[in-house]
């Protein structure tokens, strides 16, 4: 072989050589970043972090989002690192190639707190340029919360190309946290960062600008002013989230009460089953539910629309029996009335707990009923809500109802003197029986509302019987708007009460401020005016 060929062979092989073991060597700095997350090291790892974060990698959100899952694998033998997918399989970190399977001695890479706070910091930088408006303000919250620095580079630029008014407004305030804790922020920077947290005025913006180090005197005076307006501002809020609480327990209680307002009002009878008429609405729910989600699946949305009906039927006939079985004979007599509802109480209770079982059944939400809302600096809940409106309108309709139907004049003539109604051609006893079933219906389809918000179980009405006769005594026996403001009267004082005393002292209190002003007024707020209105 001639030499100058023989030096060319050599030559080659050797190229051959420096491509296959020395180009790794030159592995570029998203992949120098990939390779220390096997090194088991925190500091390595939070290096990572930022590295992998602004590298523009179309694989760095996958990396960083498997990393805060826990699905970010590691080998410490061969220093290679790997992403499994929720969906179990599993691609090179480093390259996106796929892999057959991760090896055996691989284990998840390991977080601390500080670690978390930069993987939130991490993830909201790299989804803040995202078309998604929801996830571009999902980020820029996420940025907010962890402050880290290293994500305000991407918070600018998001900035100077946002356009939606309120993912700018979050970013400011996520630029803001962020400068307010950076080092090297100017004096200027940090007073505009306090402004804005101020102007913010929540739980979040009050524990940044509480947990700030030493800073300049200005800086410090202009945080002390921004946290005292911050707590004034909370504490108005914390009023009014109260007040709403209030209203929300409050329409809960008339919607139970409302019915036994009628029949006791009406007919002067104590109805200890009042209760279970509730939990046989609420239980009409659940086989509607189960029956549409068996057969009538697209339906779930519609579920509540079609119990409502369906509840009021089957609890108010079997009010009807109940009067035209049981209470029709024992009108005039209130202790065997008492003892009488009580034991039939417990009859309806064992014989759901023969039925369905005695645990809680499962009634859903539909979508329309279900999450939350923000109103300044309270949460509003969907469900309450709801119910809420809801409870409005039967008490408009029952209005309408007593004061524009035939059935109503009947009722109202009863309640006044029952022995002049009698006298004027008036069939008591078919007005005792609708009306013990009307007031048995309408606690039916209270039932269908407590299903969203309370555990469906043969011990549902228990919970409501007490708290509804403290309602109708306190608003006026017979009177519908007693009740009304007799129950949303009750249920803001009980949860003013709950912060200060407990759950169980504020009841007591109540309990006892109702028995003392019943002493001053034995027939409520409200009380029936007559001729001769029977005691």
């Amino acid at each position: 072989m001639p030499a100058h060929l023989s030096a060319r062979l050599r030559s080659l092989v050797l190229s051959l050589f420096l491509i296959a073991f020395a180009l790794p060597a030159f592995a570029g700095p998203f992949e120098d970043a990939v390779a220390k997350f096997a090194n088991d090291d925190f500091s390595d790892t939070d290096e990572a972090i930022g590295i992998v974060a602004g590298s523009g990698n179309k694989l760095a959100f996958p990396i960083i989002s498997a990393l805060q899952d826990g699905r970010l694998m590691a080998d410490p033998d061969s220093k290679k690192v790997y992403v499994t997918g929720t969906d179990g399989k599993s691609i090179d970190a480093a390259t996106g190639e796929p892999v057959a399977s991760v090896p055996g001695s691989a284990s998840a890479v390991r977080l601390n707190n500080r670690l978390r706070r930069s993987v939130d910091a991490a993830l909201g930088s790299l989804t803040l340029q995202s078309p998604d408006v929801g996830t571009r303000l999902q980020a820029a919250q996420s940025v907010f919360k962890s402050h880290e620095e290293t994500a305000l580079e991407a918070v600018d630029a998001a900035l100077a190309k946002e356009t939606n008014k309120s993912v700018k407004a979050a970013l400011d305030e996520a630029r803001a946290a962020i400068l307010l804790y950076k080092s090297d922020a100017t004096e200027v920077e940090k007073l505009e960062a306090v402004a804005t947290l101020k102007a913010r005025g929540d739980q979040e913006a009050l524990a940044l600008l509480t947990g700030m180090g030493d800073q300049p005197a200005s800086v410090t005076k202009a945080a002390a002013s921004a946290i005292g307006s911050i707590q004034s501002s909370l504490a108005v809020w914390s009023t009014v989230q109260n007040a709403w609480y209030g209203l929300s327990l409050g329409s809960v209680l008339l919607l139970a009460a409302i019915g036994l307002a009628i029949t006791f009002g009406v007919m002067g009878v104590i109805n200890m089953a009042h209760g279970e008429m509730v939990m046989i609405g609420a239980y009409t729910t659940f086989v509607v539910q189960e029956v549409i989600r068996t057969r009538y699946p697209g339906l779930f949305d519609y579920s509540l629309l079609i119990a409502v009906p369906l509840a009021f039927l089957v609890a108010g006939a079997i009010g009807v029996l109940i009067e035209r079985s049981i209470i029709r004979f024992l009108y005039g007599r209130p202790l065997e009335t008492l003892l009488a509802t009580w034991g039939l109480s417990l009859v309806l209770q064992q014989a759901v707990r023969t039925m369905f079982g005695p645990t809680n059944r499962e009634v859903g939400n539909p979508s329309w009923m279900s999450g939350a809302f923000e109103l300044g600096q309270i949460t509003i809940t969907y469900n309450r809500l709801w119910i809420l409106c809801f409870t409005l309108a039967v008490f408009a309709i029952l209005l309408a109802m007593l004061r524009y139907t035939a059935l109503g004049l009947e009722m109202r003539a009863v309640t006044q003197n029952r022995r002049m109604a009698a006298s004027m051609g008036i069939a008591t006893s078919r007005v005792d029986a609708l009306t013990f079933g009307l007031g048995s219906g309408i606690a039916g389809i209270a039932g269908v509302a407590l299903s969203q918000i309370d555990n469906v179980s043969p011990n549902l009405g228990q919970s409501y019987i007490i708290d509804s006769f403290m309602v109708v005594v306190f608003g006026g026996v017979g009177n519908l708007w007693g009740t009304l403001v007799g129950a949303f009267t009750l249920g803001i004082a009980n949860k003013f009460l709950e912060p200060v005393a407990g759950a169980v002292l504020g009841k007591i209190a109540i309990l006892v401020l109702i028995i003392l002003f019943i002493q001053k007024r034995p027939r409520g707020l409200f009380a029936l005016k007559g001729r001769a209105v029977e005691a």
